[in-house]
């Protein structure tokens, strides 16, 4: 079955994370996608953080860059730089994550790229966007989150601000940007995607600047917990394992009232009352639990149908009988690895193979350029 971008030719200049993401995101459902870097070092993210024990390579890399071909050009030299606008003449996408300006000093600006091909979409990928006071600061996840308002929220109500413990940002602007990739696409127009970390992650920030500017009120910080969502956070059992729990749902938190005992309690039955009489019911919360082993938790806010789950980490993942049928993790090539992160009934994406060796399709792309 053909899958649903195979018509399409992507050009990824980008390194690290985010821009890489936007690109493996079309890769997997069929674009053909080149990964150009630079011949001496390459992509830094070959060599960041774990790599796998058999040979050496970066487990960032192999997912981050699956799908795609590689090719090593030096674009400050003539031979290499020819050779990526003639990739240009034909390309449908190029993904750039230099720091703004960078791409007019190496001379292919947007107005030189759409010169050649004026439908190409050129996808941005910055820290803080192309223009404003912040634009030429170099793009950092951590700094964005920090910037966004999310750190200011992160971290227990006496406690320090915090910064997430994965690559949030970067993941989320992957996503961000592939979308609105897609959608400059749809346009038919040639274009600039303008896409940042900060805007992407302030976004998911939901409508807190709303709250502000109409009330002067700020989210404090929780830790788990949310301002409107009484009992909401993470619980210790009696044998040791956690699970979270959430009553975002009225009808749902009625339910868990019954089970705390205090259904009768006119102070829990309304979120506003909830949220005034936080701390005593999350002690009652946290005394529930405590009482009782993780899976009496369980069984008791299953058979209730209220929200709960068993806090889980990727050793529980690996042999969870859910992850397991819906083939969350599979082996691409030899390594095991996420999944597609969408799946299309009719024409669905495909995994070929892991991120590959530095120049590995360089003799075959200056040859026959893109795929027929």
């Amino acid at each position: 079955m053909t899958t649903p971008l195979a018509d399409l030719r992507v050009i990824d200049l980008s390194t690290v994370i985010a821009g890489p993401n936007c690109a493996r995101y079309l890769a997997d459902f069929g674009a053909d996608v080149i990964k150009v870097e630079r011949p001496d070092t390459g992509d830094t993210l070959r060599n960041m953080a774990w790599k796998d024990p058999r040979d050496g390579v970066g487990l960032w890399w192999k997912l981050t860059n699956r799908n795609k071909r590689t090719i090593a050009l030096d674009l400050k030299d003539d031979a290499d730089r020819d050779v990526l606008l003639g990739l240009v003449r034909d390309a449908n996408v190029l993904v750039e994550n230099f720091r703004p300006g960078t791409l007019e000093r190496l001379g292919l600006g947007p107005d030189v790229l759409h010169d050649l091909n004026p439908d190409l979409v050129i996808t941005r990928v910055s820290g803080f966007g192309q223009d404003g006071p912040y634009a030429q600061r170099p793009g950092f996840a951590s700094i964005a989150e920090a910037m966004s308002g999310y750190a200011a929220i992160a971290g227990e109500a006496d406690g320090a601000p915090m910064l997430p413990p994965i690559a949030l940002t970067d993941e989320l602007t992957g996503i961000v940007a592939a979308f609105a990739t897609m959608v400059a696409l749809h346009s038919g127009v040639g274009q600039v995607v303008d896409v940042n970390l900060l805007e992407s992650v302030f976004h998911a920030m939901g409508p807190l600047a709303s709250l502000y500017a109409l009330t002067g009120e700020t989210q404090p910080r929780l830790g788990s917990g949310l301002p409107y969502t009484v009992p909401r956070g993470t619980y210790r059992c009696a044998d040791g394992k956690w699970v979270g729990i959430s009553t975002s749902s009225d009808s749902v938190a009625r339910r868990v009232m019954e089970l705390l005992g205090v259904g009768h309690d006119q102070r829990f039955a309304t979120f506003d009352g909830r949220a005034a009489n936080r701390d005593e019911l999350e002690r009652l919360m946290r005394d529930w639990c405590a009482a009782r082993p993780q899976h009496e938790v369980l069984r008791a806010f299953e058979e209730a149908e209220a929200a709960i789950g068993p806090i889980l980490d990727m050793a529980d993942i690996a042999t969870d009988p859910h992850y397991l049928a819906r083939q969350t993790v599979v082996t691409v090539g030899d390594t095991p690895m996420q999944n597609l992160i969408a799946r299309l009934s009719k024409t669905p994406g495909e995994l070929r193979h892991p991120g590959r060796p530095l120049d590995a399709d360089g003799d075959e792309i200056r040859a026959k350029g893109w795929k027929s």
